[in-house]
């Protein structure tokens, strides 16, 4: 069954939402993250896409004490992103609880790194970050497009021991018009065995259960539960079923 991964993002403390990564674009949803991450956990969540929206813009990671917070008070396991850019931002990002970390950027601009990363911490708690718009790789919080195709950037660190994917079609994000399943399933074909999570567009419990059916491992969703299309009652008698 497709793991169900709520996301938080987080900007100046807060939990909040963009559409498409614009900043301009923001909502603010709640202002006690810790309670937001207990009430997935209660809901029978087990993992938590944690984003440090202030860390991604920074270039630097910000939000630490969120991320300690929430890894002390709850049994979620968290994968963070957002500003991770050096060997000290990840080894206090670990420090502060983390199971897993997402290199987006930074696996555009530091492969060596990232390598180094793998080969220091493992393939499973390293997960590629691929954020694309019109199917090439954004990186910088979405600020920057580049030239890199989604499957040849794939395909590289597929070839270095990448098993994990997060990818994000940005032009969908926030705007509860449906996921690209027919790029998640492209993905999926092409890389069997790595573990391939959607991210962006879900409106509702339907597009969760089109991803389930077309055999996608995860799916992160944040805005469509805020604004009240998923159910605290629907997550669980999915997790339940």
């Amino acid at each position: 069954m497709i793991e169900l991964i709520p996301a938080i993002d987080i900007i100046d403390g807060k939990c909040v939402r963009l559409v498409q990564g614009l900043y301009r674009r923001k909502k603010t949803y709640s202002d006690q993250p810790l309670q937001v991450a207990r009430h997935f956990a209660d809901l029978g969540v087990r993992r938590l896409h944690l984003v440090d929206l202030d860390g991604a813009k920074a270039g630097r990671v910000v939000n630490l004490g969120i991320l300690r917070s929430i890894a002390d008070n709850t049994p979620l396991i968290i994968d963070f992103g957002g500003g991770i850019k050096s060997d000290e931002d990840i080894r206090s990002v670990f420090d502060a609880g983390a199971a897993m970390i997402t290199a987006g950027s930074i696996a555009v601009k530091n492969r060596d790194l990232v390598e180094k990363w793998l080969a220091q911490y493992s393939a499973e708690k390293i997960i590629l970050g691929a954020d694309i718009r019109n199917g090439k790789i954004s990186i910088n919080a979405w600020q920057e497009d580049t030239s890199l195709g989604i499957f040849d950037f794939v395909q590289a660190y597929s070839e270095l021991g990448i098993i994990k994917l997060i990818c994000t079609d940005i032009a969908r994000d926030g705007m509860l018009g449906g996921t690209a399943v027919d790029l998640y399933m492209a993905l999926k074909e092409r890389f069997p065995t790595m573990e391939i999570i959607a991210s962006g567009g879900v409106s509702g419990m339907e597009d969760i259960r089109i991803l389930d059916q077309a055999g996608i491992d995860g799916v992160i969703f944040g805005k469509a539960f805020y604004e009240g299309n998923i159910r605290s009652q629907e997550i669980k008698a999915f997790l339940n079923q």
